[in-house]
């Protein structure tokens, strides 16, 4: 079973409300947070340049989250 990979920063509000909402309604994510991993921060940089960015299991890419970047 695929999940949403979703890119963050600890000190994001927005993503901070997607992993919090997220959770609650039991949708199952892989967090990858972008400070202090040149590797991930490059991953994510090719997809957009705000966080968070989901991207979905179907390849679909959301740069955002409930009108809300950080």
């Amino acid at each position: 079973m695929s999940v949403a990979v979703i890119y963050t920063l600890p000190s994001c509000p927005a993503c901070l409300k997607l992993k919090e909402d997220w959770t609650q309604e039991g949708i199952k994510f892989e967090e990858r947070q972008v400070s202090g991993n040149q590797d991930v921060l490059d991953e994510a940089l090719k997809l957009g340049d705000m966080v968070p960015i989901i991207v979905h299991p179907d390849g679909r890419v959301e740069v955002g989250y409930k009108n809300m970047i950080g």
